[in-house]
């Protein structure tokens, strides 16, 4: 079971219209494209996260969120349980059955951990994930009748979102990219081959500027407070307006970002919606 193959596999806890780019292929055929610009509005809800938002939801190590209002329902990343993710799905009033598209940032047990739960709920789902998973790993998910797509490059999943494709030397990771009236709204899910690194890959796949949000795991728990200064100095030169960071970021990262960034801060953890309008 994808549980408990990679139950013990987890990021560090805190110890320390437009058409698809020149080059980006299309995970499907766009032929049937609606004209409108997707992400016009679109909604984030924060599922699963060890920091807590909504008082009513379960914080534990990991992440996972759900995007609306594209042309499909996108859950990113599955948190490290089932428990968990599928007891704030209820308290979101999440419909499980409402979701399309699993996209797993990587092999870590705090992103995959509660894959196993949604897919006995709904394994009416396509999952993206890096080619690199196990193949054990996949051939689980297609055993609830679930579709595996497996990630290499940067690619198209849908009008107006993109995965990075597979990044880093060592944990392979992949993040979203949404286009938005107001520029990139970008998710990661530890951000492991470095988080100003994926800013840059997702502005050069969608030919994009202006990068409204990131938010997701930024991997920087522990980090100094030099090095974290670099990271805010590297956002606001990568004309990054607003942040949300998550998870793996840490609580001193957390705390500069929010001086650093003022109204452009945005508090996250479990239950916490951003919408875009």
């Amino acid at each position: 079971m994808i549980a408990m193959l990679f139950l013990t596999l987890s990021c560090a806890q805190p110890a320390f219209p437009l058409p698809p780019p020149s080059g980006v292929p299309a995970a499907e055929d766009t032929a049937s494209e609606p004209t409108r610009r997707p992400g016009d509005r679109l909604t984030i809800s924060i599922i699963y996260d060890n920091n807590k938002y909504d008082p009513r939801l379960e914080p534990r190590w990991g992440f996972s969120c759900l995007i609306e209002g594209l042309e499909r329902t996108i859950l990113f990343d599955t948190g490290g349980d089932s428990a968990t993710l599928l007891h704030n799905m209820k308290e979101l009033q999440i419909d499980l059955k409402e979701i399309d598209v699993v996209v797993l940032s990587h092999i870590h047990g705090d992103h995959v951990g509660g894959l196993n739960g949604l897919l006995k709920e709904n394994g009416n789902v396509k999952v993206y994930l890096p080619r690199s998973f196990p193949e054990k790993f996949k051939d689980s998910i297609r055993s609830f009748g679930a579709g595996v797509n497996e990630i290499s490059e940067a690619k198209r999943l849908m009008t107006g979102v993109y995965t990075t494709g597979e990044l880093g030397d060592g944990i392979r990771e992949q993040s979203l990219v949404i286009i938005t009236s107001k520029g990139l709204v970008i998710i990661t899910g530890c951000a492991h081959p470095g988080v100003v690194n994926i800013i840059r890959k997702a502005k050069d796949i969608v030919s994009e500027e202006r990068v409204y949000l990131v938010m997701g795991g930024f991997h920087l728990a522990g980090e100094s407070t030099a090095r974290i200064q670099s990271i805010i100095e590297q956002f606001r030169q990568s004309s990054v307006e607003k942040v949300a960071p998550c998870h793996c970021s840490g609580d001193e990262t957390r705390r500069q970002f929010r001086q650093a960034y003022g109204e452009g801060y945005i508090e996250s953890g479990a239950g916490k919606i951003i919408t875009i309008p």
